[in-house]
């Protein structure tokens, strides 16, 4: 079994920013396998299904951004799951726009949301899928850049790299952490995916 969480927040105002990256992705993933997601327990919003051949709980946290872990945590404790099957999907300031970047674990960064998993969880040995939404021009534009509305052109680039993130969770689910860091760790210029 595999546990995917996607991070974000979960107000309506929040639905289309560059913080709810990891929702999106959840979202993608549930519409394009007929998963529901209509479920809720932990504090969170769930459905299960099965993508590629294996059975999946795909995750919204709804505890906002700060405290994702918690409702992590509780589903990790409830179905014993090895840490190595819980994938994480956030946006990621430090990957460019359209692009994603895949690891089998490491720190939190300065995201919030992974701070809390890697605090709750007790562990940076999950792998994670970030979604790059670029830098803001200044430091200071930092909060209103990840929560702030996004202009339609800028959407449809940050769409780009949903989309892959997307297709990279599916592989994972199949393939493993190593093949998926091996197929989707490409610089924008290389060729192939």
């Amino acid at each position: 079994m595999r546990i995917i969480i996607g991070l974000g927040n979960p107000e309506p105002e929040y639905s289309r920013t560059r913080h709810n990256m990891g929702f999106d992705v959840i979202n993608i993933l549930a519409e394009k396998n007929n998963i529901d997601l209509s479920r809720t327990k932990y504090n969170a919003i769930y459905g299960t299904g099965i993508i590629n051949g294996e059975k999946v709980i795909l995750i919204k946290p709804q505890t906002f951004m700060n405290n994702s872990g918690e409702s992590a945590v509780e589903f990790a404790k409830f179905y014993k799951e090895e840490i190595n099957n819980i994938l994480v999907v956030y946006d990621d300031m430090d990957t460019e726009i359209g692009t994603i970047r895949v690891r089998a674990k490491g720190g939190a960064g300065s995201h919030n949301g992974m701070k809390s998993i890697v605090s709750e969880l007790n562990s940076e040995d999950f792998p994670r899928i970030r979604v790059g939404i670029g830098r803001p021009k200044s430091e200071y534009d930092r909060i209103d850049y990840v929560i702030g509305q996004i202009p339609e052109e800028e959407y449809i680039e940050l769409q780009k790299g949903e989309k892959i993130a997307v297709e990279a969770t599916e592989y994972w689910i199949k393939n493993g952490i190593d093949n998926t860091m091996n197929k989707y760790n490409i610089k924008p210029n290389q060729e192939g995916n």
